[in-house]
């Protein structure tokens, strides 16, 4: 098990656009933030908790995470996520 790839791809001051691949068994530990997410599942599956909520997606599925929400996800089947942070994550530049 290891951290996925993170490659940012677009950011402005309000906005960040970031590509995560992930390999099975690998995983996001639960954090938080304050800055609202959106999560696109490109491919793969993934098994998230958000909140206390736990649930799988698959490719085309989508949900947005509240500012401080904890949340972390687990790969069941290899694929990307495409996340948006509103605004920027400084800390991934």
């Amino acid at each position: 098990m290891s951290d996925p790839t993170r490659t940012v791809l677009a950011h402005a001051p309000e906005l960040m656009v970031v590509r995560f691949a992930f390999d099975a068994g690998d995983s996001g530990a639960l954090h938080s933030h304050p800055h609202v997410q959106s999560t696109y599942v490109r491919s793969g599956r993934f098994r998230f908790s958000v909140a206390g909520r736990v649930f799988e997606v698959g490719p085309g599925d989508a949900f947005v995470i509240t500012s401080d929400a904890e949340h972390g996800c687990e790969c069941l089947e290899a694929g990307e996520l495409i996340d948006s942070f509103t605004p920027r994550r400084d800390d991934f530049l």
